[in-house]
């Protein structure tokens, strides 16, 4: 169910509105100015038409598997108005609203359900977040988008890249027409999915204050999502990225060194290697999709290690914790069957992951990235760097420390990883 939005207050009463709100707790005098400024910001951009979006994100309200909501400025009926999209975990919905009642919908949410925003206009971004006291943080940097956006409502489909991209046809996915080819239809979706998980990732952390940004793609294969990557930090960010993908066969590496040089594409490179052997320095995002077994242990720790501000892994072949577990008595009538003892053993093994990821400073996510009809391999451990909190660390290694006991684990190997 889409949350109800009732507009409590006008621009003229927002400053007494949001004192008087519990959720902002501050005992800094300046912290509703910056809400204020915040909002006079939105209001010059609408007024300005020079709104391209704004990103609502850190939910903590009640609604289930409700992530962020993207507010774009739309025309509906020849009247401005704004359409709010609902990003759950598995499915968006859209709803849209009038000008000034979108304008109100975003103050009544903004420091209560959602703790932060992305605000994205022809002439700067701007970016508030709420801390857990309530404090008010109030940022800006370079614009990122230099055009106005469409506001067709019904317009077709956005799509994070393209489809007459250069290194699309140089792939085989599109023909040389630009039309994607009927056999890569089901790639052509996974790149967009992908791509808009990577951008909600990316607007949430601290990378698009900096101008460069290394990228470290582990088992890049054939490169679909290492060239994806590249062009949009490069074409649609406008970022200076180096990205690099690692992979082990010779061939698939030949393959796309000769791919981007023919496209001049200098600062994506191409390397024989894996997690073992590959020696990275300064990682801002580490991908590694279907890393194998304790591969995305290994992948997860140089994440870390690297001091990554974004960790995207798509685990597989869970093996490792599956002999370990000791039934508790209670499930024993459940996971007697050997293919729900397998799922049990995948949910413990990446619930245990994200948990020590949090335990190192980031805010994690484990949700399906893609549908099973494109591959059985769907699970996505996200995780955005915050900072390290004593109080969140606590937490989480209490949680470890009771899962491990209730099945009887030893150890798992991301965890004597980060021991060591």
């Amino acid at each position: 169910m889409v949350i109800e939005l009732n507009a409590k207050y006008n621009m003229a009463e927002a400053e007494s509105y949001a004192r008087g709100r519990n959720h902002m707790k501050s005992d800094e005098p300046d912290d509703i100015g910056k809400l204020g400024h915040f909002f006079r910001l939105l209001d010059e951009c609408i007024g300005q038409d020079t709104l391209v979006k704004l990103i609502l994100g850190k939910y903590r309200g009640d609604t289930a598997d409700l992530r962020t909501i993207e507010i774009r400025p739309v025309k509906i009926k020849d009247l401005d108005s704004l359409s709010f999209v609902y990003h759950y975990k598995t499915k968006d919905i859209t709803r849209n609203f009038a000008m000034q009642d979108g304008t109100k919908a975003v103050r009544d949410l903004l420091g209560g359900d959602f703790k932060s925003a992305n605000l994205f206009s022809m002439s700067e971004d701007v970016h508030l977040e709420f801390s857990k006291r309530g404090r008010c943080i109030l940022t800006s940097s370079r614009a990122t988008c230099s055009e106005a956006p469409a506001k067709e409502h019904n317009r077709e489909k956005d799509r994070m890249i393209g489809q007459d991209s250069a290194f699309l046809r140089e792939l085989g996915i599109t023909d040389d027409s630009g039309k994607v080819c009927h056999s890569m239809t089901r790639k052509w979706k996974q790149i967009n999915v992908f791509l808009e998980i990577f951008q909600r990732a990316l607007l949430s952390s601290q990378l698009p204050r900096k101008q460069d940004i290394s990228v470290v793609d582990f088992g890049s294969g054939k490169g679909y999502l290492t060239f994806a990557v590249y062009d949009f930090l490069r074409n649609s960010q406008k970022l200076d990225p180096q990205v690099t993908g690692v992979e082990i066969r010779e061939e698939l590496v030949r393959f796309c060194g000769v791919a981007a040089g023919k496209l001049g594409m200098d600062k994506l490179k191409f390397c024989q290697g894996d997690l073992e052997s590959y020696a990275p320095g300064k990682i801002d995002v580490m991908i590694a999709l279907h890393a194998c077994d304790t591969a995305t242990d290994l992948a997860i720790k140089m994440g870390i290690s690297s001091g990554a501000e974004i960790i995207m892994c798509a685990p597989c072949c869970h093996k490792e914790l599956r002999p370990q577990i000791v039934v508790p008595p209670v499930l024993k009538a459940s996971l007697r069957f050997g293919v729900h003892l397998g799922q049990e053993a995948e949910m413990v093994t990446d619930s245990l992951r994200a948990l020590l990821l949090e335990a190192s400073g980031y805010e994690t996510q484990v949700f399906e990235f893609i549908s099973l009809e494109h591959t059985s391999k769907n699970k996505m451990i996200l995780a955005v760097r915050r900072g390290e909190s004593p109080d969140r660390k606590e937490e989480a290694l209490s949680q470890i420390k009771a899962i491990k006991d209730l099945y009887g684990i030893r150890g798992i190997t991301l965890e004597t990883l980060l021991q060591e």
